[in-house]
């Protein structure tokens, strides 16, 4: 029977991790699911986000994966930890589901030289304060300072983000960000859909300022996850498969996806019952 991994995004942005995931590891299988009928999650309840995002972890529960990768930090802020304490051990108590948040967090702080690190992410994922929590268990001398960026993956999402219009919506953010502390030396991309503006973005960084990526970061995290937990990685198969499955469009969905997954793709279209 086959176990893939499964990937879960409220959309595309998923799809920046996965391409790291099956670079770093790429004798499993995977399965990928973006609801993109209910996307964005960035400006939706916690409620909403946590009702949303078990149900397509249930799902690829359904499809044999013993283990969920919450593959969007709005998701990984507002519902992780509820699916992990509360649903986990009566639904599916050997099953895992792992976030982008926690990997995240445990190295971001080594980067930084003068303590302080800007965090551009959705209001959903700012709102929750999950990065400063979680940065100041690994790192409480770092100071962190958060900007949302709401107008970014509308831009992403319509193919605007590489067009000269964005650069307007790129400074505002950034001037915003960086006007709470001119001692930021080190910014996390904290959604999946920034890295397709990682250019623009760079741009507006001090000289000698880094720009993090989580994608690499997650990745290297779940090889470490598996080499850790051999019983969890006895039972992810490995054929090197990839499936792609969408809650809305697949024609709409193949064509963003392959902006964000680097090479075209063919997707499968779903309904969450």
């Amino acid at each position: 029977m086959s176990q893939p991994i499964g990937v879960f995004d409220s959309g595309y942005g998923g799809l920046t991790v996965l391409k790291e995931l099956v670079a770093r590891l790429p004798q499993y299988d995977y399965t990928y699911l973006g609801d993109n009928a209910r996307s964005p999650y960035g400006t939706r309840s916690f409620e909403t986000v946590y009702h949303y995002t078990l149900e397509c972890v249930q799902w690829l529960f359904r499809q044999g994966c013993p283990l969920v990768v919450l593959a969007c930090n709005t998701a990984s802020a507002k519902a992780l930890r509820t699916i992990q304490q509360n649903d986990l051990p009566r639904m599916a108590p050997d099953n895992r589901v792992l976030g982008v948040i926690r990997p995240t967090t445990e190295v971001v702080g080594k980067f930084t030289r003068t303590g302080k690190i800007g965090i551009l992410a959705t209001r959903g994922t700012v709102s929750s304060g999950s990065y400063p929590i979680e940065i100041e268990k690994f790192f409480p001398e770092v100071t962190v300072f958060q900007q949302a960026c709401p107008l970014w993956v509308p831009l992403v999402e319509n193919n605007e983000h590489d067009k000269p219009g964005a650069d307007y919506f790129v400074k505002e953010y950034m001037d915003q960000l960086r006007a709470q502390s001119s001692d930021i030396d080190t910014v996390l991309l904290a959604c999946t859909h920034y890295p397709l503006m990682r250019d623009k973005i760079a741009r507006h960084l001090p000289k000698g300022s880094q720009l993090i990526v989580q994608g690499e970061i997650v990745a290297e995290s779940l090889a470490d996850y598996l080499l850790r937990h051999p019983e969890m990685e006895s039972r992810c198969s490995k054929n090197g498969h990839l499936r792609f499955f969408t809650t809305d469009s697949t024609e709409d969905f193949d064509a963003h996806a392959s902006i964000f997954y680097g090479k075209p793709l063919q997707s499968e279209h779903i309904i969450l019952s």
